[in-house]
């Protein structure tokens, strides 16, 4: 008996069957000080909501293969915080205690009332920033992914080079090396054009601004072990040593590590990142 074969092909890339583009309706909202703001929204609205959150320059619609499996049961919110995405590019803002702000104003937005915050490289420390800010009764629990949360020990430091330095290169071109360098899994040269094209509307000043907070470690330890909501915690091998002193000293996180996948994890595996954040929600979130 042969099974039809697209079907499989979409367990196996973690998208539904039937899916030519991805789900969703580009909605915006003005936060503070007029910053107008946009989000990708999917899933039925009177369903429980899951806000995605990316990191440094990149656009909300870097989580299509979680938009598509998630909002058949969700209402999945993938945001595009200021100077990202379509998102508006002010002058200021590129710091933790503005970008926390930026969340705040989202789920007040959105009036749900407990959101699952699935939060990506920086945008872990913009939601454990909002955390720290405004504290966690409007969560209803933390995905934390591929960043580190402040617990010992501190990253590696990387070595310091022997000779002259050599020329930096341009700004675009930066970008460009850093978007392939996310991926384990190869992309299509469409993709990563796309996605490098998304990370340019980040201007570079405020680009060098997102890599410059100013909070100790300790401030970011201080909010993932504040919150009483279930916190699952997805790394590459390179947080291990974080992790475990995490699951020591905060009892009941939970961790998955990803070892054979890039920075962008859940886009290299998006059908094992899908099915471990469902389990997460029906076992920990909203059983």
């Amino acid at each position: 008996m042969f099974l039809p074969l697209l079907p499989i092909l979409a367990a196996l890339l973690g998208t539904p069957a039937h899916a030519a583009e991805p789900a969703g309706h580009d909605r915006f909202f003005a936060a503070s000080a007029g910053t107008r703001l946009h989000y990708i929204e999917a899933g039925p609205q009177t369903a429980h909501t899951i806000v995605l959150v990316p990191g440094w320059t990149m656009p909300a619609w870097i989580w299509e293969p979680q938009i598509d499996a998630l909002s058949h049961r969700y209402h999945v919110i993938a945001f595009d915080p200021r100077g990202q995405g379509q998102s508006d590019v002010p002058r200021t803002g590129y710091e933790p205690l503005q970008r926390s702000k930026d969340i705040g104003d989202l789920i007040s937005h959105l009036g749900a009332d407990r959101v699952l915050l699935v939060a990506w490289s920086l945008g872990v420390l913009d939601t454990l920033a909002y955390v720290h800010t405004q504290g966690d009764s409007r969560l209803a629990g933390l995905v934390l992914v591929d960043n580190s949360v402040g617990e010992e020990p501190p990253p590696p430091t990387p070595p310091k080079p022997i000779g002259p330095l050599p020329p930096k290169p341009p700004h675009a071109e930066e970008m460009r090396r850093f978007v392939a360098s996310m991926f384990h899994s190869p992309r299509s040269p469409t993709y990563l054009d796309r996605l490098t094209r998304a990370t340019l509307r980040t201007p570079e000043d405020a680009a060098k601004a997102l890599l410059a907070y100013p909070m100790p470690r300790s401030y970011w330890k201080e909010a993932v072990y504040a919150t009483i909501r279930p916190v699952l915690y997805v790394i590459r091998p390179r947080w291990v040593p974080q992790a475990e002193n995490l699951m020591r000293n905060r009892p009941g996180t939970e961790t998955e590590i990803f070892t054979t996948a890039g920075h962008a994890l859940f886009v290299d595996e998006p059908a094992r990142f899908n099915t471990l954040v469902e389990s997460f929600i029906q076992r920990r979130v909203w059983p």
